[in-house]
């Protein structure tokens, strides 16, 4: 592996073999030292899905593109709230939600060290992200997910082949169970632990660059969990302002997560510990039901570099906020949903151009 990843605590590089979810020497975090710098011209749209991206994906050229399609999601305008906002889609992606852009590397970079079997945990979206690619792939996989984790996604995880094994108690019980699964040598291809998806993620800003005609957002709005996807934002939003000549500022990032379970806010409120603002209980928002984020600091890093917000939703506007998004044409599920009554309360504060990403399909909830 280059070097431009490296352990945040001791430095020590990504090693050429294996994959290691968390530093051989010091069992600190992996993440990008040196970010792949975005080159216009050397967008390849020969390439399938958003491999058309991927000088910056930071992988080397030997690994082949494994790809379902992924991305090229709509961008659509609506006249809401006496403005026009734009929603971009990211249910449309082959499995249902966002998290195919870092699944599509994930597996890429598997596939090339020849990895033929690998472990995961996930409230549902990227598990059935993680066992769809590995189908394509063929790679067994094995899904944790929490058993309060919604029928639909159970469904898909095991309709591509993938091992089901459901864990009884919280996401963080979830968590714990795969690495300790991962302790018997199995690969834990962790969408939150490993960095190699916050560049899939990126893909999303450089689409949408593309659909508002070369220009740059002013805000964007956005679910959050773990915040990769926020993450892979601002990296894509970073990269977009080194390699062109007509952004001034960074659009400004307003995060939203649900009162019941809200960390980040906790962190970017004033650093108050976790369990000031985690009840305990579930949330109609599975998708970002995150006790822990893994890279928090980074994520509140992020948000702070951007002048953003971190919002919280009310348990009682969630599914109100969901069939308000469904009479505008948009069926997401209720982790998607969280975004309208954030967007609702800010928008005054909000300059044009207003980007909205509902991440996840209403079909995955029941």
């Amino acid at each position: 592996m280059p070097s431009i990843i490296h352990c945040t605590n001791c430095e020590a590089g990504y090693p050429e073999e294996g994959v290691p979810y968390r530093c051989q020497k010091c069992g600190g975090l992996y993440d990008y030292s040196t970010l792949p710098v975005f080159m216009p011209a050397q967008v390849d749209h020969s390439q399938p899905g958003i491999w058309r991206y991927r000088h910056t994906f930071g992988i080397p050229p030997t690994c082949e593109p494994l790809s379902l399609g992924e991305g090229n999601t709509p961008l659509v305008w609506v006249n809401i709230f006496g403005r026009k906002v734009a929603f971009k889609c990211e249910y449309f992606n082959p499995s249902g939600s966002f998290k195919d852009r870092g699944s599509t590397v994930i597996m890429g970079w598997l596939k090339s060290r020849s990895i033929t079997e690998a472990i995961e945990d996930s409230s549902g979206n990227a598990g059935a992200s993680f066992a769809a690619y590995s189908a394509r792939a063929g790679i067994k996989a094995q899904i944790f997910i929490p058993e309060s984790a919604s029928g639909p996604k159970r469904r898909q995880i095991t309709a591509y082949g993938a091992k089901l094994i459901t864990i009884a108690g919280s996401r963080s019980d979830t968590a714990e169970a795969v690495r300790k699964k991962a302790e018997g040598g199995v690969v834990y291809a962790s969408h939150a632990y490993l960095p190699f998806n916050i560049p899939g993620y990126a893909t999303v800003a450089y689409e949408i660059y593309e659909q508002l005609g070369e220009k740059m957002p002013k805000a964007i709005v956005v679910p959050l969990g773990q915040g990769g996807l926020l993450l892979g934002l601002v990296y894509g939003l970073n990269n977009l302002r080194i390699a062109t000549n007509n952004i001034k500022e960074m659009p400004r990032m307003i995060g939203v997560q649900t009162s019941i379970c809200a960390p980040l806010k906790a962190l970017y409120s004033g650093g108050h510990a976790v369990s000031d603002i985690i009840t305990g209980n579930s949330t109609l928002a599975e998708g970002v039901n995150v006790q822990n984020p893994i890279r928090g600091e980074e994520v509140i890093r992020a948000i702070r570099t951007c002048r953003g917000e971190i919002y919280t939703v009310d348990e009682k506007n969630i599914l109100v906020s969901r069939d308000k998004l469904a009479k505008l044409g948009f069926y997401v599920e209720p982790t998607s949903a969280i975004v309208w009554p954030a967007l609702e309360k800010m928008i005054r504060e909000l300059s044009d151009p207003i980007v909205v990403i509902l991440t996840g399909s209403g079909y995955k909830y029941e």
